[in-house]
């Protein structure tokens, strides 16, 4: 709607003594009507600005429920490492950010406690070699009836004693990674080494060296960002539109505009106390970009199709929040004037913005669909996103 503004003279009428001047006070407040909704351009500054009009058209525009979520790996692909036993850090040459293999050397280990445990190892199994011997001795002496019952269950109980220990410490061994073989040629060691137990960079450090670490300290965390994915959180009341399959639409927004391509994978079986259900995404072509685990992503899950009415994005000016048009409504030889028009939008697909209010415009109405931008920008005094 166009408001119509008059500048009044207030003078006294004795001033006005012709009609020539009362004719001048009319064309005065004539000439200062003006719409202070409108927006004027020129001809030369639509051409210049290489402006375009266009018209509602009918589009199919896909059904989409919005969320939010995050990159992640599977479980597999993500590795905590810590120690068997506690113990001093000597040597850590690995920084954040660093990629390592499978069984590379991550950090070693010193601890006093590895060498008694390496004795104990030592002397079980001497004293095992000797428990084995008795025990088989009494157990020829019992088949001939020449030794008791009670001596022979004794060395038998003794022999599987001592085995099960030595069975235990070899396992604590193999554990520290110290070698029992080693050990049992007298090379005891006070210091054991950690390895790479799956390939992928080094996403967090947490030791120096010098740092005493226990068993339930983490050292260091490995991620395998070769199979990454999406993890969505779905609220409770749209869970039902969601199926294996559907395309999803993401983006990144601290990092990127760019809109990525996922599908959805797997849908959680149960309810967090957010009421919220996860859904597991697989991306395309994801070795392409460089994405990391944690990035936050807004994502859209096309659950279907509708038809609807809508303009070219670039008609679409957004500012304080709002969405707003500009609809022509004067054109002339010198001349456009437009008309600034909140709108309400609905889905946006492939550079088109549905509008969902569209039944308050004409078939024949015409918009700035390239160019509105700064024109809005201009007459609000600021632009928005």
């Amino acid at each position: 709607m166009r408001k119509t503004i008059y500048i009044v003279i207030i003078s006294q009428v004795i001033l006005i003594n012709s009609c020539g001047e009362r004719q001048n006070v009319e064309n005065l407040a004539s000439e200062t009507e003006n719409s202070d909704e409108s927006i004027t351009i020129t001809k030369e500054q639509f051409n210049t600005g290489d402006m375009t009009l266009g018209s509602l058209e009918e589009k199919s525009f896909p059904t989409t429920i919005k969320t939010n979520g995050m990159i992640d790996v599977p479980p597999e692909n993500r590795a905590v490492v810590s120690a068997t036993m506690g113990g001093y850090i000597k040597q850590t040459p690995l920084l954040i950010g660093d990629s390592v293999k499978k069984g590379q050397m991550l950090v070693i280990i010193e601890n006093p406690e590895f060498v008694t445990l390496q004795q104990d190892y030592m002397e079980v199994k001497q004293k095992l070699t000797f428990l084995e011997s008795e025990y088989n001795r009494q157990k020829t002496l019992r088949e001939e009836n020449i030794t008791s019952q009670k001596s022979f269950l004794k060395a038998e109980s003794d022999f599987r004693t001592a085995h099960a220990r030595y069975n235990g410490l070899k396992k604590q061994l193999s554990m520290l990674n110290i070698s029992s073989a080693q050990v049992e040629k007298g090379n005891i060691s006070s210091t054991t080494t950690i390895y790479a137990p799956i390939s992928g960079s080094i996403t967090k450090m947490n030791v120096t060296k010098g740092t005493f670490v226990s068993p339930a300290s983490p050292i260091l965390e490995i991620i395998d960002n070769n199979h990454i994915h999406l993890e969505l959180s779905i609220f409770e009341k749209d869970i039902m539109k969601i199926k294996k399959g559907q395309s999803i639409r993401f983006r990144i927004p601290e990092a990127s505009d760019k809109t990525f391509e996922a599908e959805v994978y797997l849908i959680g079986t149960s309810i967090d106390e957010n009421r919220t259900i996860k859904v597991h995404g697989h991306l395309h072509e994801e070795s392409q970009n460089n994405f990391l685990t944690g990035m936050f992503i807004d994502a859209a899950i096309i659950t279907g199709n509708s038809h609807g009415k809508g303009l070219p994005s670039t008609a679409i000016v957004e500012d304080n929040d709002k969405f707003f048009v500009l609809r022509a409504i004067e054109n002339n030889d010198k001349q456009y004037v437009f008309e600034q028009i909140e709108v309400m939008i609905k889905n946006i697909s492939d550079g088109f913005t549905e509008i969902s209010n569209p039944e308050r415009f004409s078939t024949s109405d015409k918009f700035l669909t390239k160019g509105a931008f700064d024109m809005v920008g201009e007459k609000t005094g600021g632009h928005g996103h």
